[in-house]
């Protein structure tokens, strides 16, 4: 696809000729106000031109934050860098590849939320809920300021709240509905193990050695560019489009 400057071309029905979700075009899961902010700002213009699949990577590990809109209604990098994603309409395998990732918590997020705007309910569910048990600390843009929240509570907010980071969530059916329809196994709770614990404490048992939840992760300066780490990514991202023959451009 060739680049073009003005990336309105994308949201035209009458030209648009690739992959559906839920039966229209992806770039118009974000409301259109939303839209016209993104097209509008600084850093679309100048740090989301020509982004593909693995040098979107760049830009992502070096976000500090999510959220949505802040101020007068200034789009967040986090929000313009979803947009891009949906734009680009990545294969899953480069989608988990993000997700996956370890080492840069905001790239992850924001993963996790284009698996939320995208996926089918069930592997909504499948995928996110193992970040449940993500305790790190993330830092939230908010209208005045900024505010603190943590992985597993941003993940929550995606399964269970309507309208996250400045957008509306299409209202998927709820987790015990699924399971009614056989479309999920019965959750396990990863607390179990510790509320095992907790019980054999109460009645005088000795507590098995698996480790709980453990403490919250230190890792609050991650988000200081790690050169070599931030290659490795991209390098990962790059190889899975290669195995996948995948090649996306803006």
């Amino acid at each position: 696809m060739t680049h073009r400057a003005d990336a309105k071309y994308m949201i035209d029905e009458r030209g648009y000729e690739g992959e559906l979700v839920r039966g229209q075009n992806p770039a118009l899961l974000m409301e259109k106000p939303v839209r016209e902010r993104i097209f509008d700002s600084y850093y679309w213009k100048e740090q989301c031109f020509g982004l593909n699949a693995a040098t979107l990577c760049d830009r992502a590990v070096e976000m500090t934050f999510i959220g949505g809109t802040y101020g007068q209604g200034k789009p967040t990098p986090f929000l313009c860098l979803a947009f891009k994603l949906l734009q680009l309409k990545p294969e899953k395998e480069i989608v988990m590849e993000y997700l996956n990732n370890e080492d840069f918590k905001y790239l992850r997020a924001l993963a996790a939320f284009y698996v939320r705007l995208t996926f089918d309910p069930a592997d909504i569910y499948k995928t996110l809920e193992p970040f449940l048990s993500d305790y790190r600390k993330l830092r939230r843009r908010t209208k005045t300021g900024f505010a603190l929240t943590y992985m597993d509570q941003f993940i929550d907010d995606l399964l269970m709240k309507d309208r996250v980071c400045a957008t509306s969530l299409w209202k998927m059916p709820n987790r015990q509905q699924l399971e009614d329809l056989e479309l999920l196994d019965e959750r396990v709770s990863p607390l179990g193990e510790e509320l095992d614990e907790i019980d054999a404490d109460e009645i005088g048992e000795p507590p098995s050695q698996g480790s709980g939840k453990g403490s919250e992760s230190e890792d609050d300066m991650e988000e200081e560019e790690d050169v070599k780490r931030t290659s490795h990514a991209r390098l990962d991202v790059e190889d899975t489009i290669e195995n996948h023959n995948g090649s996306f451009h803006d």
